[in-house]
């Protein structure tokens, strides 16, 4: 019928039900994977829980609660804030949330916001000095609890972002590690989103209706490289699914001998040891992996060495 206003077909109840329940089975699943892999948790660990009010330290901090529930180990979870006096922060939210939740936590009030603000220039990107004041803050809270592990809520795309900063900007192979001691030597950091999309943490966040706090700091800059190189990852993601994962995978999936670092693999000692090396040099590996023989045996119609037919 001309005319008519069409209306949206109303959403199936069990279908986003479905669809919710696979959600948080899945980050569970991948926030078990990387407690396994990197043994971020273990028996009797008291994991001091780092929570900003942003969706990701939510999110970790929810799933956390639910997988200790049924981990084959005991651990505790106490979660900690930094009240840094940022202009018209909530001070109650946090607190009343996580009664709720019945969790033990501790709110941290020291003015960091005030020290960023002076220190650094309008137009100059405040995370770095921001980041190093809450970290010595951290750092002291975790002593005073007793925590043997501190659990940061930096996700895949963290990671990523991370590793690609450090590439473009650092002239380093580096990333944020799923766990890693702090430069003061005395704790343990471990980054149990490690496998988990930022995407399924927004979708997660709507899902449970996190009281979310907005920062003012690092939240409001417009300039951050850090943006930028999101959004890169982002439309190589929409152009060719599936790349960000296989990123993931290449950080653990390191080749020594295939970089240039000689402080972590011999090159002046090299020497031929007259077996076949399935990591040796093949000397006509297609630079493009969009080349048709870009695949495991793909040297199979190459000319053996010497010239002679294979």
């Amino acid at each position: 019928m001309t005319g008519q206003p069409v209306r949206a077909a109303p959403r199936d109840p069990r279908k986003a039900q479905f669809e919710a329940a696979k959600l948080a089975k899945r980050l569970r699943r991948q926030v078990g994977e990387a407690i396994v892999d990197f043994n971020l948790i273990g028996e009797g660990d008291r994991v001091m829980v780092c929570l900003s009010g942003g969706k990701d330290s939510y999110g970790m901090l929810d799933v956390l609660l639910a997988l200790r529930e049924k981990a084959p180990v005991r651990f505790e979870i106490v979660a900690v804030n930094l009240d840094q006096k940022q202009p018209g922060f909530p001070a109650q939210v946090l607190p009343e949330y996580l009664g709720s939740r019945g969790v033990d936590f501790r709110i941290v009030e020291q003015d960091t916001y005030s020290i960023v603000q002076r220190v650094i220039a309008e137009g100059k990107t405040k995370c770095s000095l921001c980041s190093r004041l809450r970290r010595g803050v951290l750092y002291r809270v975790a002593g005073e609890l007793g925590a043997t592990k501190i659990a940061l809520g930096h996700h895949r795309d963290d990671i990523l972002a991370t590793f690609f900063l450090n590439l473009f900007y650092g002239g380093k192979l580096k990333a944020m590690p799923a766990k890693l001691v702090s430069d003061d030597g005395k704790h343990v950091v471990i980054r149990p989103l490690a496998y988990v999309a930022e995407e399924d943490l927004v979708a997660y966040a709507q899902l449970k209706g996190f009281p979310l706090i907005p920062c003012t700091l690092c939240g409001s800059q417009t300039n951050l490289q850090r943006q930028v190189v999101r959004q890169m990852l982002a439309e190589w993601e929409k152009r060719h699914p599936g790349r960000i994962e296989s990123m993931l995978r290449a950080l653990s999936d390191v080749r020594p001998s295939h970089l240039m670092d000689r402080r972590l693999f011999d090159f002046r000692a090299l020497l031929p040891g007259g077996l076949p090396d399935p990591d040796g040099d093949r000397a006509f590996d297609p630079t493009d992996p969009g080349e048709p023989r870009f695949a495991e045996g793909m040297d199979d119609d190459l000319p053996a060495a010497g010239g002679g037919a294979k």
